[in-house]
């Protein structure tokens, strides 16, 4: 039987429990705090915490070298710029970022990177505090914004790139629209960094957020439409909505979209030591595209008013819907907006996660081209070539535009039909399409991972930095060929999602990792810890680094035993339950010492 601790929610959290995080909301007037004097301070290079949280909102993180141990830290700047949709960046633009890079984000090897993100942001790393200030005023002063790149708000809203050119439904448009009407107020950004209000374009109508905000980060992920070569439509799921707080998936019927389904409830984060889940969202309504915005926004005003203002880490939404159920949130939802909502279809498609790679003709005969980037790092001393360099030099050549995937890699789109050759020659020049002189294999460029260590505050270990090297292991042993995939994360918030992955590898300690499965190449499984039902005992939460190629060598021998013809690794797993992997596991002698050792559970499985 199981002893997990209970869930304590604290719902529309009255004034006298609120969380000190929640006090501090109140005393920022409007995220605005002691931000300007804080950063102008050159006598320290870090920040008051006091400073440091309402920082989040302006899309900045304060971090430290987590390689250099020892009491004096060596500190330094995260910044995320939001791109609602993943673009598009214009060449100037992205000659912005690539300069600032080149200036302000030198590792300690001296390397400058640009970092591209699965929710279709732009990260930069190692910049220090004098340095701060005038990063944020050249991109918010250039049509780019750091605005919502961390904090509680709703995230960079996602959208699949690729629909930008569908005729039936623009979810990159519809992204952008959200991510404009959800972005905080202007106000106090530009009077912390001094921005010139001239250069800042201010949105129209937009959500109100509060003296207190949100309870805590809000992502909404748009799927798109694609149509095969006999004009069928189906849905484009990149985005993998259900991992998010919101996801909104197109209807189609009779070859058309003739409305949209609202998901509510997802989120990947988990906490150890602490009852958290992760989960994917549940069908929660259908709505016109008319009304689309103003039901996201009642979604939202609900969860502003109900959640979680005492214990962070049950703020998100997911909590609220597991406490009080997915009807019981369509009735507020109801109230706000006056009317009754239609219910949902469970039965409905979400899609499949397409990576976008290759050419693909746009309508206008013009050519997107969409590049793997392997762990989203632009950078010019990788065995993958000189990323960094290469995007800069094609993005100056061609008369083109830059997008960013839900996958970290990169969209170059409008490349003219005569060009297409040229263009191909040109990335090769650089290195690109290879790793080590070996081509991409697709186990490769299915694959990914989070930042990690050492720029990540949170992280246990390395992600970003062990990934590529586990494939080459994995290549080593024959399986470059699958159509699998594997993510990473150096700890349980599961930034890259690598439990809707088939292969889910979740940071534990140093150089340790968790095995998750049952998560499917098509993102609509949620993976799972190794746990039986009723049991409070979790196996391989703690893989030495050197052993993990090993025990998915064990897993995928079993697999490519027993599998159905086509059967995936992940609807394998699924049909032959936890517990036969679990007894594979046990009786493997590659990896029977491991599972002599089981672990207390403190998720939630759903």
């Amino acid at each position: 039987m199981s002893k997990r601790k209970p869930v304590e929610i604290n719902l529309n959290t009255p004034k006298e429990a609120l969380c000190k995080e929640e006090l501090n909301k109140l005393a920022s007037q409007g995220f605005l705090g002691n931000l300007k004097a804080d950063f102008r301070d050159t006598s320290r290079e870090d920040i008051p915490w006091e400073s440091e949280a309402i920082a989040k909102s302006h899309g900045v993180y304060l971090e430290f070298n987590r390689a250099k141990s020892g009491e004096d830290k060596e500190w330094i700047y995260l910044f995320r710029i939001s791109i609602p949709g993943g673009g598009p960046l214009t060449r100037e633009q992205y000659n912005l970022v690539d300069d600032l890079t080149e200036q302000y984000t030198k590792d300690p090897d001296g390397f400058p990177s640009i970092r591209l993100t699965n929710r279709q942001n732009i990260q930069l790393h190692w910049v220090k505090k004098a340095n701060v200030g005038r990063i944020i005023k050249a991109f918010a002063e250039s049509g780019l914004n750091t605005l919502n790149g961390c904090g509680d708000n709703t995230r960079n809203v996602m959208g699949c790139p690729m629909s930008r050119y569908s005729s039936v439904f623009n979810a990159n448009a519809f992204a952008q629209k959200c991510g404009a009407y959800f972005q905080l107020p202007l106000e106090p950004f530009i009077s912390v960094w001094e921005i010139d209000p001239t250069k800042v374009r201010k949105p129209g109508e937009s959500f109100d957020y509060g003296p207190q905000l949100l309870n805590r980060k809000f992502k909404i992920g748009i799927a798109g439409v694609i149509e095969n070569a006999n004009g069928q439509l189906s849905v484009d799921n990149c985005a993998e909505v259900l991992t998010d707080d919101m996801g909104v998936i197109p209807v189609i019927e009779g070859n058309k979209v003739v409305k949209f389904q609202i998901y509510l409830g997802g989120g990947q984060g988990e906490r150890n030591g602490k009852p958290s889940m992760a989960c994917m969202a549940k069908p929660f309504c259908q709505t016109d595209e008319a009304h689309l915005l103003k039901v996201l926004d009642a979604v939202i005003k609900v969860h502003q008013h109900w959640g979680d203002r005492q214990n962070r880490i049950w703020a998100r939404v997911k909590f609220v819907v597991k406490t009080m159920g997915i009807d019981w949130y369509r009735q507020q939802t109801e109230k706000i907006l006056g009317y009754k909502l239609e219910l949902p279809n469970p039965k409905i498609d979400v899609g499949h996660r397409h990576m976008h790679h290759g050419w693909f003709k746009q309508p206008d005969g013009r050519w997107t081209y969409g590049a793997f980037i392997e762990n989203g790092r632009l950078i010019d001393n990788s065995p993958n070539g000189k990323l960094k360099s290469m995007c800069r030099f094609v993005m100056n050549k061609y008369p083109i535009e830059f997008m960013i995937t839900p996958n970290q890699d990169a969209l170059f789109c409008n490349i003219p039909e005569g060009s297409k050759a040229e263009f191909e020659s040109d990335l090769k020049k650089f290195g690109y399409g290879q790793r080590n002189g070996k081509a991409y294999s697709t186990l490769r460029k299915l694959s990914g991972a989070c930042v990690g260590r050492d720029t990540c505050r949170l992280t246990y270990t390395d992600s970003e930095k062990f990934e590529p090297y586990l494939i080459d292991e994995l290549e080593a042993l024959g399986w470059g060929d699958i159509t699998e995939s594997i993510g990473m994360t150096g700890c349980e918030r599961q930034c890259f999602r690598p439990a809707t992955k088939t292969i889910g590898l979740v940071g534990s300690g140093l150089n340790r990792y968790q095995l998750k499965l049952m998560g499917t190449e098509d993102a609509k499984h949620q993976g799972l810890p190794l746990l039986l039902k009723d049991s409070d005992d979790i196996y391989l939460r703690s893989i030495p680094r050197e052993r993990v190629a090993a025990v998915i060598d064990v897993l995928l021998k079993y697999w490519k035993a027993n599998a159905k013809p086509g059967e995936g690794l992940g609807y394998f797993n699924n049909r032959i339950g936890m517990e036969a992997i679990i007894n594979l596991f046990k009786n493997d002698p590659t990896t029977s010492d491991l599972m002599a050792k089981a672990f207390p559970a403190d998720c939630v499985v759903e």
